[in-house]
Parts: C-alpha cells; sequence; structure tokens
C-alpha cells in the first residue's frame, strides 16, 4: 500500500485510524465489546461497541458502517479516537462501528457499492439499508442503557453507507451525516467523471482494496504486490492502452477493476449503483458535508443534498462545502491550502457543527440553527449561509470566449475559432509535479504550465473593477470541431492573481468525454469537421474573484493520468489498442453563430 493511500484512508476512515496507538482515556471511559450481529438472511456482521462505564444515564448510539475495517480487532484494544471529531469521547455516546458485509470480519460476500432494493419481497433482498436496520435493531434489544436514538455518519466509502441508511430507514434513526458520499460512481464520483475513467485513482485503490478473500480475515493483502509507482507519468505512459494493467499486475483477480471496465458507458451496472434515485421520503435530520477541493467525492456531496432537496418535500435537509480536500474538515488544522489561505481554522468550524447536530438531533441538547446550505467562500473567504443551494440570489451569468484568447465578461464582439492538436503520445499533465500517487492539491494548483502548451486553450478578462462572486454550478457551454471521431473536453475556471508572476489559481475544473455529449447511456462518435455543441456542468463552487485579478477559462483536450487517454476514436477505450490512438486537430469556435461561453451564479 502506497504511503499517500494509507494516509488518505487515515484522514477519512475511523477503521484505519483506530490503529493508531490507544488513548487511555477511552479505555477508563468505556468499555468495548465484540458481536457478530446476525441480518435477517443469516449472514453476521462483525460489530465493536464501546459503551460508556457511566451508567448514570442513556445514551444514544452513533455508528459508522465501514467496508475499511473497525480495527483494532480484540476487546482490550482499544482506538485512538472515537465518533467523528475530537470533541465526541467526552460527550459520551455508545460508538459502534461495523465491518460491513463481506468486509474484514464479517461473513457474506461484498459488493461495489451494494445496489438499493426499494421493495424487498424475502429475507433474500438484502441491501445496506436492510443491514443497517437490523444492525440498529439488534444493538436497541442488546445493548442496555441506550436511550432510542440513532445517528449514523462516515466520510467516502463509509458516507456511502450513511446515505444508504435513509431509505426505508429505522425509525430510531433521527440524525444522518453522509460526508464526501460516494453517490454516482459514472457520472462524476470516484471511478469515472462524466464518462471519462479516474485511471490513476482506482488502480491504485483497487490494488489495496480488492484481493479475493475466502472468509473473514483482519487486514488485506494487497491484490498486487508489484505495484510500486515512482512517478504517475511515466507509469502510466508506460501501461496505455489500460489494459496493460490487469494484465501485467492484477492478472484477472481484480474484480471491482474488472467491472469498471467492462462498463464503461452508464449502463444497469452504475444504474442500480447510483443512490441517488432512492433518497425519497427521507425521515432522519440530514448533514451532508462536503469540500470545494475533494478530488473523489465533490459530486457525492453536492447530488446528494439535490437529490434529497427535489424528492423529499419539507426535509430536515442541510448541506456544508468548505475548502477541505476529501475528509480535510477532520484535521486538527485547515487555514490554507496550496495557495490558497482561509483566514481561519475551518475544520474547527465544522466539527464544532456536527458535534451540535447530533447532540441536538440525539440528545436533544443545544441547539442546531444551521443554514439550510453553508458554504464558505473561497477569494473572500468568508462563511455564508443560504436557504437554498444553489442559490436563489444568484443571477445566470455568461462570459464569452473571443479571439485573441480574451474572455468577454460583458457581451461584446464574438469572433473566430481556435484550435490545437491534442497528441495521445504527449498528454497534457494533471499536474506539474513528479510523484508516485495522486495528489489532491491539482484542484488548486498553478495552472501557468498548462496555459504555456500549444494544447491547452486559454481565455482571460481584463482586470477586474470589481469583485465577483460565483455560487453554484458552472457550465461550460463549447461549440466544437475535431479531426477525429471523439475527444474530452477539460473546462478549468482560474483566479489570476496580481502578484509578481500572475499565478494561475485553479477554481474549479471538470471533463466530459466526449462521446457522451448526449447521453451517458448511450454514446455517439462526432462527425470528423462538423461544427457539434458540447455542453456540460461543473461542480458547483462558491469563489470571490477581487478587484485587481483576472478570470481565465482553459480548455484542453487531456488530463493525465488523472483520466485515461482517449484514444480520439469512438472505440471502446478499455479494450483499444495502441494503433487506435491517434491525433486529433480540435477546434472551438466563437463567433456570433457559434458562441462558446461559460455560466455561473453571481451574487452580489
Amino acid at each position: 500500500m502506497r504511503a499517500s493511500l494509507i494516509i488518505l484512508l487515515l484522514v477519512i476512515t475511523t477503521g484505519l485510524s483506530a490503529q493508531r496507538a490507544s488513548n487511555p482515556d477511552i479505555k477508563a471511559n468505556y468499555t468495548k465489546i465484540e458481536r457478530m450481529i446476525p441480518m435477517r438472511d443469516g449472514i453476521k456482521l462483525f460489530t465493536a461497541i464501546y459503551i460508556p462505564k457511566d451508567s448514570s444515564q442513556k445514551y444514544p448510539i452513533l455508528m459508522e458502517r465501514t467496508p475499511y475495517s473497525c480495527a483494532p480487532y480484540g476487546e482490550d484494544k482499544y482506538p485512538g479516537r472515537l465518533g467523528p471529531n475530537r470533541l465526541f469521547p467526552a460527550e459520551k455516546y455508545i460508538f459502534v462501528y461495523q465491518d460491513v458485509r463481506g468486509r474484514h470480519m464479517s461473513e457474506g460476500q461484498f459488493q461495489e457499492m451494494t445496489p438499493a432494493i426499494d421493495h424487498k419481497k424475502s429475507n433474500k433482498d438484502v441491501d445496506e439499508s436492510s443491514d443497517t436496520y437490523d444492525a440498529i435493531e439488534w444493538l436497541l434489544k442488546n445493548i442496555s442503557n441506550n436511550n432510542g436514538s440513532v445517528g449514523i455518519y462516515g466520510i467516502s466509502y463509509p458516507g456511502f453507507y450513511a446515505s444508504a441508511s435513509l431509505p426505508d430507514a429505522h425509525p430510531a434513526i433521527k440524525a444522518v451525516s453522509p460526508q464526501a458520499p460516494v453517490t454516482d460512481e459514472f457520472e462524476g464520483d470516484d471511478a469515472y467523471h462524466r464518462g471519462a475513467f479516474y485511471v490513476m485513482d482506482n488502480f491504485s485503490f483497487d490494488n489495496f482494496f480488492d484481493a479475493p478473500r475466502t472468509g473473514p480475515r483482519q487486514q488485506d493483502p494487497p491484490l498486487s504486490a508489484a505495484v510500486d509507482i515512482k512517478d504517475v507519468n511515466e507509469f502510466y505512459a508506460a501501461h496505455e492502452p489500460i489494459s496493460t494493467l490487469d494484465s501485467e499486475y492484477f492478472h484477472g483477480k481484480g474484480k471491482i477493476w474488472n467491472e469498471y471496465l467492462q462498463h464503461d458507458t452508464k449502463d444497469y451496472y452504475w444504474q442500480a449503483r447510483n443512490i441517488r434515485p432512492h433518497l425519497k421520503n427521507i425521515k432522519p435530520a440530514v448533514l451532508v458535508v462536503g469540500g470545494w477541493f475533494d478530488a473523489e467525492d465533490m459530486f457525492g456531496s453536492l447530488k446528494t443534498y439535490e437529490a434529497i432537496e427535489k424528492q423529499t418535500p419539507n426535509n430536515n435537509n442541510r448541506l456544508v462545502m468548505g475548502p477541505w480536500t476529501h475528509g480535510g474538515w477532520e484535521s486538527s488544522n485547515w487555514s490554507k491550502f496550496v495557495g490558497y489561505t482561509f483566514g481561519s481554522n475551518t475544520s474547527d468550524y465544522l466539527q464544532q457543527m456536527e458535534f451540535n447536530f447530533f447532540n441536538f438531533y440525539l440528545k436533544g441538547k443545544g441547539n442546531f440553527n444551521a443554514g439550510e446550505a453553508t458554504v464558505f467562500v473561497t477569494g473572500s473567504n468568508q462563511w455564508k449561509s443560504f436557504t437554498k443551494w444553489p442559490p436563489q440570489e444568484a443571477v445566470s451569468t455568461t462570459w464569452w470566449l473571443n479571439n485573441n484568447h480574451s474572455l468577454l465578461l460583458n457581451k461584446g464582439a464574438v469572433a473566430g475559432a481556435d484550435e490545437y492538436v491534442s497528441d495521445p503520445a504527449n498528454p497534457v499533465p494533471y499536474l506539474n509535479k513528479k510523484a508516485g500517487d495522486r495528489l489532491s492539491e491539482y484542484l488548486a494548483a498553478d495552472q501557468t504550465f498548462a496555459s504555456q502548451r500549444p494544447d491547452v486553450l486559454y481565455y482571460t478578462s481584463d482586470v477586474l473593477t470589481d469583485d465577483i462572486t460565483i455560487a453554484g454550478p458552472i457550465t461550460a457551454k463549447l461549440f466544437v470541431s475535431m479531426t477525429g471521431t471523439d475527444a474530452d473536453f477539460i473546462v478549468k475556471v482560474i483566479d489570476v492573481l496580481p502578484d509578481g508572476t500572475q499565478t494561475q489559481q485553479l477554481v474549479r475544473a471538470e471533463v466530459l468525454r466526449g462521446k457522451f455529449r448526449n447521453s451517458f447511456e448511450k454514446p455517439e462518435p462526432f462527425k470528423p469537421g462538423e461544427i457539434t455543441p458540447v455542453t456540460f456542468e461543473l461542480n458547483s463552487t462558491a469563489h470571490t474573484f477581487l478587484k485587481g485579478h483576472k478570470i481565465m477559462v482553459q480548455i484542453q483536450s487531456s488530463w493525465f493520468p488523472l483520466t485515461d487517454l482517449n484514444p480520439q476514436k469512438f472505440t471502446d477505450i478499455p479494450t483499444a489498442k495502441a494503433s487506435d490512438f491517434q491525433k486529433a486537430t480540435i477546434h472551438i469556435y466563437h463567433d456570433a453563430q457559434h458562441p462558446s461561453a461559460i455560466q455561473a451564479g453571481v451574487i452580489k
């Protein structure tokens, strides 16, 4: 397992963080028991339970269900922390950690993003909602001194299990906090983004996560011990087409890896694993948490909140988005990231909110008066509260691409077209830095290295005479043509700083695999030379471009090795041959008939 991956998982999962040195205060104040809890189909799930020794009052249950292990195992082994953050152990809850079905010490077969079953016909119809329900039913009946209220939380994959507890939730569940939840892995979370495969993330993760097992085990071996990556650019360039990764390392044993590559459109596999359509009639209070620099599941946070809003009228659902990477809000101090400084410890802000949320809904203690949407605005470094997200006060504003690398913030002359040659043999790197793993800093990094390349187009505004704050999703509306039959389109929105080097600080970026421009289910080739509209949504942001700065937009057709290479030929990319990869000349039009533009919501 690579060091940076270990660090990431230590941050986002209590299970692995529990392997750190034991905290004597926890052992002094809690009794630990371990149980195998039966599910309705007879499968038993390993569960670690920490019960306050003080029995003078009843306590709510606060639960995390995880595929990453609820270690340390053994009733005499205690973790370094309990609960979602450092504030919880002294407050005292009955803390519960459970290895989900098919993982670590639990029985059963694991399924990637277990499909939800809305209408269960027998005890054999099980999903994560039913497993959560059965576990809670057992806990309420068998753990004394509980007050009958349950909270669920989790970050990343455990965030998915938190979301999955919401449909047909056990009536004892009063509060749920899905944080950076994996939600829709084809459109925008860990596996694919708008149809483009995130090869670097998934190869490293599956190697750590997906080794076959024959039964319960405390630790997972790597899928391949031969993986040793010192420079991601060199490693993945040497393994294109990506089919060579399996033939050299996984040898057909990576079940999830194989599933990902076999399902490279949004077919039944991905549709069944999209939790969003099932987030209906949600009764518990919900606090969705996400980060503006989350390289894994920013989409999941935003779209989980959105799905509940749309499908559960009069819900008790709130969103918090801060300037964090994946799970960064669990850090002891988060006051800066790459070139951004935030003016305060933003993790303190979230941890206190999270503490108040569970205390209020599970103990009836204190108050929880957070706004509907609480977001941190980068650039101006302000926490702002809105009555909905995206904000209703945001005014849709269009910025047009124009000749001479100019970006028009006010309607003016729009003319011409630009071109670049996209060459799979010389792709645009996602970051101008050597590393053995994907670095989250790419979402905030200086983009000057990219704008200096001939295969990256850029468009820059005049110096701003007033602050401009955008809030909500950004939409790219492009008119393109190409010499091939497919291409990726990466659009970046950038804040150009008035410093000595005119730093091009990334604000938001996203990719669309062009063949999915009209449908994620039914890809379509481009017709060479034909001008074609390509429109797609970048994730939401909240950012102030300050007076004296400039706004820049960049467009390119590779983002390597963050995404796998597009051969620029309409084909089944996971099985493409080396001969399928070809150069393509791509035009971006911005004339009166084809006004390529960026749209965003602007607030005062």
